[in-house]
């Protein structure tokens, strides 16, 4: 794959029922950026999301991932590029112990038993999560399982790390973890996310998408300054740049 550049054109999708989610959507995003992707419920950033690894695909358009068009026939190699994490860990985490969990993928890769140990543990040293091998998914924190979940995909080896609502249901020392994580990352990483203050802290771009059209491209700062195109997508300035209500100064 040529550098892992995503580019997508013009990309509709309907739902089975007939619900338009994406109507025209085109951007690319090079190798190695940080992007955010930001509107309001129902907007058509998780339908997006699940075209990355071709859970879904175009109605119309068209999908790339590293000059790869996504289509059945080309899905494999997609897959090995491309990593997601879900909204919800639960939909991740299946089996008996985190171990396993974290080393299913990598056994459907065919990976070696002598390699997969080591590679499991890698990847959980990763996410500050070795002393969770042997638990119970279901026993553990949402936190846990987000860190886990995680695990799951970067044991893979991904080169396009997708992250649907990543802070979802994470208390503050959570999300603080996640983000420190997640700045030590080389990976192409395409966040969606409602928490923009996240995103302003992890994402230099961000798009924004409104009734399955991406109706602003550009810097994060730049965007999320736009109050005007903020309100027209239902959504808020992030709260470290707005002004405080008793001094006027920036909180």
């Amino acid at each position: 794959m040529s550098h892992h550049i995503v580019e997508a054109d013009k990309i509709h999708y309907s739902y089975p029922d007939g619900t338009a989610a994406l109507a025209g959507v085109s951007f690319r995003i090079p190798h190695g950026e940080s992007v955010a992707l930001v509107g309001e419920n129902g907007a058509g950033k998780s339908t997006l999301l699940q075209h990355f690894t071709g859970c879904l695909l175009p109605s119309s358009g068209s999908l790339s991932i590293g000059g790869v068009s996504v289509e059945k026939q080309n899905l494999p190699a997609v897959r090995r590029a491309v990593g997601m994490v879900f909204q919800n860990p639960d939909d991740q985490l299946f089996m008996p112990t985190v171990f396993e969990d974290v080393a299913f993928g990598l056994l459907n890769l065919g990976v070696p038993e002598a390699e997969l140990g080591g590679k499991v543990m890698g990847a959980l040293e990763t996410v500050g999560a070795a002393q969770l091998k042997g638990r119970p998914p279901y026993r553990l924190s949402q936190g846990e399982k987000r860190a886990v979940s995680i695990a799951g995909v970067l044991a893979l080896s991904p080169d396009i790390l997708v992250m649907d609502e990543p802070t979802s249901n994470l208390d503050p020392l959570s999300r603080r973890r996640l983000i420190g994580l997640l700045k030590t990352f080389k990976h192409t990483r395409i966040i969606a996310t409602h928490d923009l203050d996240f995103a302003l802290e992890l994402c230099e771009r961000a798009l924004v998408i409104h009734k399955g059209l991406i109706t602003a491209d550009g810097p994060t700062r730049e965007i999320f300054g736009d109050e005007r195109l903020l309100k027209s997508s239902s959504l808020e300035k992030p709260s470290g740049m707005r002004k405080c209500p008793v001094c006027g100064g920036k909180q």
